[in-house]
């Protein structure tokens, strides 16, 4: 263990102190292999970006909606990144707050009253960004309060949510009567 964590530091300061890298490049860093051992080396950081990286890799192994043994691990992993990564250093962060979405749309799957719990924690953290209202908004309709869906959005306009035109879109969207707030490419 000792010498993992010891490579561990090794990549991620050889990594940090490369110029220019992209957020894709990131992404490939982090170990390959994306087993209960890469989320017990990632644990010490304290990077969102890395976190998600790794968590979205892991998502792309089957589909959480059909596979139980998965979405209940997902879950698991994406908790232990919000544990790991306190929300007042991190509120600011998009990485973090996707995270925190996921989280609850993964747990939206199992109990809704749970995701709504951590739909609010979301929200309550990352005021700033305009899909974590959207997505609020849009597990609200999927549970037929459009009336709560409205006020969601509402809210965000009134917390000047970014990006406003996301914002215009689901508000559109919403008042057309339409299913999905958001077409599949803004997602």
């Amino acid at each position: 263990i000792a010498s993992i964590m010891n490579r561990v530091r090794n990549l991620k300061n050889k990594y940090r102190n490369e110029d220019n890298i992209t957020d894709e490049l990131n992404c490939t860093k982090i170990s390959a292999d994306t087993t209960d051992n890469s989320v017990n080396q990632i644990m010490t950081a304290d990077d969102p970006k890395e976190w998600l990286c790794l968590l979205l890799r892991q998502e792309k192994k089957g589909v959480p909606q059909v596979d139980a043994n998965l979405r209940n691990k997902l879950i698991r992993h994406y908790s232990l990144a919000v544990t790991a990564l306190p929300a007042e250093k991190h509120s600011q962060d998009e990485s973090y707050a996707r995270i925190l979405v996921r989280l609850a749309e993964l747990k939206a799957l199992q109990d809704p009253e749970d995701a709504r719990d951590q739909f609010h924690l979301a929200r309550l953290n990352c005021k700033k960004f305009a899909f974590v209202h959207v997505a609020f908004a849009q597990f609200e309709l999927s549970q037929g309060n459009e009336k709560k869906c409205k006020q969601i959005l509402q809210k965000a306009v009134e917390y000047s949510a970014v990006p406003l035109e996301m914002l215009e879109t689901a508000l559109q969207n919403f008042h057309l009567k339409k299913k999905q707030l958001l077409p599949d490419e803004n997602k």
